[in-house]
């Protein structure tokens, strides 16, 4: 029996997606391609990160609607904590670098706020990884000339120069199974104190530890010493391995998130000028233990743009408290009328004469027919 030749239509079908496939990294490239500045911009919040920690956000900032929904899932599970907190987050299938990063909800708080920008982030770690391999190692060198970029009792900076002659900045924790997130201004630390009584080392701050002696397994895709940066082929690697991608990546329920443009000039480092601040422009910086005290986004699960998921009632907004003034009862007025004068003829005298009786009522006569005597 003869086989039949595949069709025409179907073989450009596969030529399409053979050709898509191969050309899809490509193309995203030059869509997405960013300015050596607009990558320092995006990354400045995080490049002064411990390696390992650098790849689990470069790595979950690929998929930004997962952000959001594990952070909200934090939100709903805040008895959680190691490693039954682990254990949740891998059930409900999430990808491994968020379930790493459950254990660390100041930073995933601080994607979701800024969601927006760790999409761009994604977008670029996915189209070129050694571009933003190469923005993080600037931003660290000029950290690091600045004075504010040096070891202490909770990092270890180590600094390396390999034969081809380029400078890399290694960061580790200084206690392998205790974690610092460092706090720092970008708009200060790049470029050093502006006077000379401010220690440039202290513009780095640290938060309270945080203990990663669970995640600390090799038997784990998600697992801590699996993760790190691989800065001489400018690769990021998990679960020892280069990272291309989650092998099952985790789908979101429903898509809230819209990617908006970064408008630029509304962050730090604006064309290469770290001494730049935009208008209305905070410092990142909160407390120990307590969450951020910016606004989340205007989007999540319980305000999808566009979208209301009939399972999940949307809930009624707060009204807000009226500024007019509250309105006064009003005092009826006196009334201005004279008041009625009291009459001055005398009151009826009562009659002397007594009430007549009434009458007695009269019977009738019978008028029925009486019986004779002795008849009944």
């Amino acid at each position: 029996m003869m086989r039949r030749r595949p069709g025409f239509t179907a073989i450009v079908l596969l030529c399409t997606l053979v050709i898509s496939n191969s050309l899809a990294p490509l193309v995203l490239a030059q869509t997405l391609s960013l300015t050596p500045e607009q990558l320092d911009q995006l990354l400045s919040p995080i490049a002064l990160y411990p390696d390992s920690l650098l790849a689990q956000i470069t790595t979950a900032s690929t998929n930004p609607q997962e952000i959001l929904d594990v952070d909200n899932w934090l939100q709903q599970n805040l008895g959680l904590t190691g490693t039954a907190l682990t254990d949740a987050a891998e059930k409900q299938g999430f990808d491994p670098a968020f379930i790493a990063l459950v254990n660390f909800p100041q930073v995933l708080e601080m994607m979701a706020q800024h969601i927006d920008d760790y999409a761009a982030i994604g977008q670029a770690f996915t189209a070129d990884q050694g571009a933003v391999s190469a923005s993080i190692q600037r931003l660290r060198s000029q950290a690091y000339a600045a004075g504010a970029l040096r070891a202490n009792s909770q990092q270890q900076v180590e600094v390396q120069q390999p034969a081809a002659g380029q400078t890399i900045y290694v960061i580790q924790p200084a206690n392998p199974q205790v974690v610092y997130v460092p706090q720092y201004d970008p708009t200060v630390v790049y470029v050093g104190p502006s006077t000379s009584t401010v220690v440039a080392t202290s513009l780095i701050s640290f938060g309270a530890g945080i203990a990663i002696g669970a995640l600390l397994v090799d038997n784990r895709p998600w697992g801590w010493g699996g993760w790190g940066w691989s800065w001489g082929s400018r690769r990021v690697y998990y679960n020892h391995s280069v990272w291309i991608g989650w092998g099952n990546p985790y789908r979101p329920p429903y898509i809230w998130y819209r990617p908006r443009p970064v408008i630029w000039t509304n962050r730090p480092g604006y064309g290469g000028n770290w001494h730049y601040r935009p208008r209305n422009y905070r410092p990142p910086s909160y407390r120990p233990g307590n969450r951020p005290g910016y606004s989340r986004p205007p989007y999540g699960p319980n305000n999808p743009p566009g979208y209301r998921p009939g399972n999940r009632p949307t809930p009624r907004p707060t009204p807000r408290p009226s500024t007019r003034p509250a309105v006064r009862p009003t005092t009826p007025r006196p009334s201005t009328k004279p008041a009625p004068r009291p009459s001055t003829k005398p009151a009826p005298r009562p009659s002397a004469k007594p009430s007549k009786p009434a009458p007695k009522p009269q019977l009738k006569p019978d008028s029925r027919p009486q019986p004779r005597g002795g008849q009944l």
